[in-house]
């Protein structure tokens, strides 16, 4: 069965963000995938310090905190999806740790990431959703990793909970990414 493992970067968990998530997942997981929502927004972050202890302590970070516990849920995943919202026209903290300290440690357990799915989701009131989308993207690519397109960008309107639910094209938009999914997913096995 595949695996696919949505982090929220949003530190509300049950926001605009969180709901896009849900969208997708319930696409995949009436395709008969394992899914799940990890809340990583609003956790104690730390950034990458550069260390190098992941090259000496294999499949871990040196740092011992959530990443530690997120990061093994990211390698076992098939496809993986990161959630934002564009918070200054950028994405949370939460998901730039996540990007820079499991980048690192799966380059030096094996590029773990390499050949799974990756995609991202922007919740925005106004404009910087692009960026966020990038700044994930690159971080997917980065990683020798396959990025689904959808009918549109991957982000919806939204401001107070539950607005992602009243943008039509957003939806649409959420639910066409979780059927291009599990397409790829199934051309990939």
């Amino acid at each position: 069965m595949n695996k696919i493992l949505a982090v929220n970067g949003s530190p509300h968990q049950d926001g605009n963000t969180a709901r896009m998530l849900k969208t997708v997942l319930g696409v995949c997981a009436e395709a008969g995938c394992d899914t799940e929502l990890y809340q990583a927004g609003g956790r104690t972050v730390r950034g990458c310090v550069a260390c190098g202890g992941c090259g000496t302590h294999i499949g871990r970070c040196a740092t011992d905190d959530w990443m530690n516990e997120l990061y093994p849920k990211m390698a076992d995943a098939d496809a993986i999806l990161l959630g934002s919202p564009t918070y200054f026209a950028d994405l949370t903290p939460e998901i730039k740790a996540i990007i820079d300290r499991t980048g690192y440690i799966s380059r030096r357990d094996g590029m773990r990431f390499s050949r799974k799915i990756g995609a991202g989701v922007c919740a925005v009131r106004r404009s910087g959703a692009i960026h966020v989308l990038d700044s994930i993207n690159h971080f997917f690519l980065i990683n020798d990793m396959v990025v689904p397109g959808s009918s549109y960008w991957n982000m919806s309107l939204a401001l107070s909970p539950g607005d992602c639910e009243q943008d039509d094209e957003g939806m649409t938009t959420l639910r066409r990414l979780g059927e291009n999914i599990v397409w790829l997913l199934g051309r990939l096995k």
